[in-house]
C-alpha cells in the first residue's frame, strides 16, 4: 500500500512539473506570436462553387448511370454548351458594338462565412474578405453571408455589423443565411441584410443585454482577506469580482444595461422596420418558422438551397481569408486563449463589458 501511495505522489509531482514546463513554453510562444503577429499576412482563397457542385454531380452520375446513359447525357450537354456559347458570342458582339465592355458577363454571387464566438474573433477575417469583394463588385452582383453566432460582446459585434454596413453603403444586395443560430449580437448582424433566410429550426432573436460575473467578496471576508482597489471616478468600478457590491453600483449597472438595450432595439427597428420591436425585444428566442411569423426573417430555407439555386444563373464564388499558422502559432493561440480567459474572468473583467 505504501508503495502505491509513494508511486501516486511521484506521478502527481511528475505531472505537475511537466504541466508547468508546458505552460511556460506556451506562454513564451504566445508572447512571441503576439510580437510577430503584425508582420504576418494572410491571403484570399476563392473557390468557384459552380464547379464544386458540378464535380459532385458528375461523381454521382458515374456511380448511378450506365455507360449508354452517360454517353447520351454527355452528348446532350455538349449540344447545350454549343448553343450557350453561340448565344454568348452573339450577346458579346452586341455589347461590343454598343461599347458596353464587360456588361455581357453573368452576375456574380460572393459567399462569405462568419462563425461567431463571444469576442467575435471572426471579424478579423470578415473585414479582409469584404475589402476583397468590394474591390470587384458592381450593381449586378450580390453578397451572401452564412452566419452562425449565439452573440457576445457588444463592441465586437458592433464592429462586425459595421463591416456589413460597408456592403450596404455600396448598394450591393446582401443576403444573410442562418442555418443554426443568429441570436443577440448574431441577430444584430443579421438584421442588416436585405433578406434574411433562416433554416426552419435555426434559433433567432435574443434581443437583450446581460452583464454577469461571480463575486467572492463574502468569501474573502470569511477568511479575513483584505481586497483593495483604488479608482478615480465615481463609477469607474461598479461591479467587480472581489469588491463589495453596493446598491448604488448595482443601480448604475442596471441603468447602463437598459440604455444599451434601448440602443439595440433602435438598431433592429431601423433595419427591420416591419417588426413589432417591443414584442420581440424581450430576450426570447424563436425557431426560424416562428421568427418568420414575427417578420424577423424573410424566408425559410437553408443556405445550401440558396447557393445551389444561385449557381443556375450566376457565377458563385466562396471567398475566405486565410492566415497560415505554424504549429507554434496554434500552440501559442491555445495557451493564450486559456490564460486570457481565466485572467479576464477571475481578475480583470471590466464592469462595462456588456454581452448581447
Amino acid at each position: 500500500m505504501e508503495y502505491l501511495i509513494d508511486y501516486g505522489l511521484f506521478l502527481a509531482k511528475s505531472l505537475t512539473i511537466v504541466l508547468a514546463i508546458v505552460l511556460v513554453i506556451g506562454a513564451i510562444t504566445s508572447a512571441g506570436n503576439r510580437h510577430s503577429k503584425g508582420g504576418r499576412k494572410g491571403s484570399i482563397k476563392v473557390t468557384r462553387l459552380n464547379e464544386h457542385f458540378e464535380e459532385m454531380r458528375d461523381a454521382i452520375r458515374e456511380k448511378v448511370l450506365d455507360k449508354h446513359q452517360l454517353k447520351a447525357l454527355a452528348k446532350q450537354e455538349k449540344k447545350a454548351d454549343k448553343e450557350a456559347q453561340k448565344e454568348q458570342k452573339a450577346k458579346s458582339k452586341v455589347t461590343k458594338d454598343e461599347g458596353e465592355g464587360e456588361d455581357d458577363r453573368d452576375p456574380r454571387l460572393y459567399v462569405l462565412n462568419f462563425k461567431g464566438n463571444i469576442p467575435a474573433d471572426a471579424v478579423e477575417n470578415l473585414r479582409e474578405e469584404i475589402t476583397a469583394v468590394l474591390s470587384m463588385v458592381d450593381a449586378r452582383d450580390e453578397v451572401l453571408l452564412r452566419l452562425e453566432s449565439p452573440g457576445g460582446m457588444v463592441h465586437a459585434y458592433g464592429l462586425a455589423s459595421s463591416q456589413l454596413l460597408r456592403i450596404k453603403n455600396k448598394q450591393i444586395p446582401l443576403t444573410i443565411c442562418v442555418d443554426k443560430v443568429a441570436a443577440s449580437g448574431g441577430y444584430m448582424m443579421a438584421c442588416l441584410a436585405d433578406k434574411i433566410v433562416s433554416a426552419p429550426f435555426a434559433i433567432i432573436g435574443s434581443i437583450g443585454v446581460v452583464i454577469q460575473m461571480p463575486n467572492f467578496n463574502r468569501v474573502l471576508k470569511k477568511y479575513d482577506v483584505d481586497y483593495e482597489q483604488v479608482t478615480a471616478g465615481e463609477f469607474k468600478r461598479t461591479l467587480s469580482t472581489f469588491g463589495e457590491i453596493t446598491d448604488k453600483g448595482r443601480e448604475k449597472v442596471q441603468e447602463e444595461v437598459e440604455t444599451m438595450h434601448n440602443i439595440f432595439k433602435s438598431w433592429v427597428k431601423e433595419h427591420r422596420p416591419s417588426v413589432e420591436i417591443d414584442k420581440i425585444a424581450t430576450g426570447e428566442t424563436w425557431v426560424g418558422t416562428q421568427a418568420k411569423e414575427r417578420y424577423m426573417v424573410d424566408e425559410i430555407k437553408t443556405s445550401d438551397e440558396c447557393i445551389v439555386a444561385a449557381c443556375e444563373h450566376s457565377d458563385v464564388y466562396e471567398v475566405e481569408f486565410e492566415v497560415k499558422k505554424t504549429f507554434q502559432d496554434k500552440m501559442g493561440q491555445a495557451f493564450s486563449a486559456v490564460f486570457d480567459t481565466l485572467y479576464t474572468k477571475l481578475f480583470n473583467r471590466p464592469d462595462n463589458e456588456f454581452y448581447h
